[in-house]
C-alpha cells in the first residue's frame, strides 16, 4: 500500500509548521471561521520550540460567542385551523463542549516531515466532561480517580494531559476503559503532549471530532504538529491563521464550536491525538518490545549457583 501525505497524495510528505515557544497572548479579536485562513496553506504545523513553556496567562477578555438562536417552538393547527398546539423544543444536552475562544498569538513556521506509513502507530483519546457529568459516569461504571490526569501512550513513551491557565493539570479518571478529564464551563485549556523518547513524531489532533488546524471533520490524512525528541508540544486552540489560534474554552454543548459551525454535536466531548513515525526512524515501541518490558523479571535468580 503506497504512502499518503497529509493531503492524501502518494508520497507521505508533510511540511510542518513550528509553534513559537513564547506562547504569549494578544488582545482578543472577533472570532472568525478558520477556513478562510487554512485554505491558503500548503504546509502542516509544528511547534517552533518544543522545550519552551508558553505563558498560561489569558490573552485578554474572551470574545463573546454569537448568541445562539432562541428555540422556536413548532406549531401545528387543528383540522379546522381553530386551535394551535405548541410542541416542546428539543432538550439541550448536558455537559461540556469546546467553544471557539479568544484570539491568541501563536506563530508557526514550516519544516519537512515524511511519514513512514499512512496509518498512525498510536491513537489516544481523552473524553472530557464537567464534574456532574463525571460523577454520573462514575456511578455507571468502574471508577478510578487520578490526582492529575495524564494519559500514557505506549507505556509512557508519550503522555497527554489538559492544563489550565496556570499550567495545572486538570483532574481525570478512568472509567469503562476510557480516560476522562474533568473541566469547568468557561475554563481555558491547553492540550499538552510530552515526548519521552529520542524520536520526533507528527501529531494530528482533533477536538469534538474537528481537526484543530482547519476546523473541518478530523481525519488521519490531515496535517499535523511536530513533537520534538524529549520535547513538549502545547496545542492551545483552533488555528485561525499562521500566527493565531482561537483558544480552547469549555462551554455548553450548544455553545461549542462544533455545534455553532454546523458540524453537529455528535462527537462533542472527546479529544483525539494520532501519532505518526518519521520515515527512516526506528519504529517506536513495537508490540514485541512492549511485551519484553512487561516480562522483565526484577529477581531472575531463584536459587544460589555453585561456585565455578
Amino acid at each position: 500500500m503506497s504512502k499518503r501525505s497529509l493531503f492524501g497524495s502518494v508520497v507521505g510528505i508533510a511540511m510542518l509548521l513550528w509553534l513559537a515557544g513564547c506562547g504569549s497572548a494578544q488582545t482578543a479579536a472577533s472570532p472568525q471561521s478558520p477556513h478562510a485562513d487554512a485554505t491558503g496553506y500548503e504546509a502542516a504545523y509544528a511547534p517552533s520550540s518544543a522545550e519552551a513553556q508558553p505563558s498560561y496567562e489569558p490573552a485578554g477578555e474572551a470574545e463573546a460567542l454569537p448568541a445562539a438562536p432562541s428555540s422556536m417552538s413548532s406549531r401545528s393547527s387543528s383540522v379546522d385551523g381553530a386551535s394551535m398546539i405548541q410542541r416542546p423544543s428539543p432538550q439541550e444536552r448536558p455537559g461540556l463542549g469546546t467553544a471557539w475562544g479568544e484570539t491568541r498569538h501563536s506563530p508557526t513556521t514550516s519544516t519537512r516531515f515524511v511519514r513512514d506509513t499512512a496509518a498512525p502507530f498510536a491513537v489516544a483519546s481523552l473524553w472530557y466532561n464537567d464534574r456532574q457529568g463525571a460523577n454520573a459516569m462514575a456511578r455507571s461504571t468502574d471508577y478510578r480517580s487520578y490526582q492529575q490526569g495524564a494519559v500514557p501512550v505506549l507505556s509512557g513513551a508519550i503522555t497527554i494531559s489538559l492544563r489550565d491557565d496556570a499550567g495545572r493539570r486538570l483532574d481525570g479518571f478512568y472509567a469503562g476503559g476510557k480516560d476522562y478529564v474533568v473541566g469547568e464551563d468557561g475554563m481555558r485549556y491547553v492540550i499538552v503532549i510530552q515526548n519521552n523518547t529520542r524520536f520526533r513524531y507528527e501529531c494530528v489532533a482533533s477536538v469534538d471530532g474537528l481537526d484543530v488546524i482547519d476546523g473541518r471533520t478530523a481525519a488521519y490524512t490531515k496535517r499535523g504538529y511536530l513533537l520534538q525528541p524529549h520535547g513538549v508540544l502545547e496545542i492551545d486552540g483552533f488555528r485561525r491563521s499562521a500566527d493565531a489560534v482561537a483558544a480552547f474554552r469549555f462551554s455548553s454543548v450548544r455553545s461549542s464550536y462544533a455545534s455553532k459551525s454546523g458540524k453537529g454535536d455528535r462527537n462533542v466531548g472527546v479529544i483525539g491525538i494520532a501519532f505518526f513515525n518519521e520515515e527512516g526512524a526506528q519504529p517506536t515501541w513495537s508490540d514485541e518490545e512492549i511485551q519484553r518490558r512487561h516480562d522483565a523479571d526484577p529477581f531472575p535468580g531463584r536459587y544460589a549457583e555453585p561456585p565455578q
